[in-house]
């Protein structure tokens, strides 16, 4: 009897830490594709040498909603 419940508590902090992983690796894709679009509407202003960053402002919102539309697909997928 105690080994069945020893067992089921493991297998569910098994499940919880899986979750968890897979919600941080979304948070963590986020991160990377914003900082990626920023970046690179940063270089792009730089060897531009222009005074407004109109690139890396325009960039840096293409990078958020593509960011949000990935996270959002993401996120369908993952069954709770």
């Amino acid at each position: 009897m105690q080994e069945e419940e020893s067992k089921n508590s493991l297998d569910n902090k098994k499940a919880l830490l899986s979750s968890y992983a897979k919600y941080s690796a979304v948070g963590f894709q986020m991160f990377a594709i914003i900082g990626a679009f920023a970046y690179a509407g940063y270089k792009i202003d730089k060897n531009r040498q222009s005074e407004t960053p109109l690139a890396t402002a325009f960039l840096s919102l293409a990078g958020v909603l593509i960011a949000l539309y990935i996270v959002i697909r993401t996120l369908r997928k993952i069954k709770p």
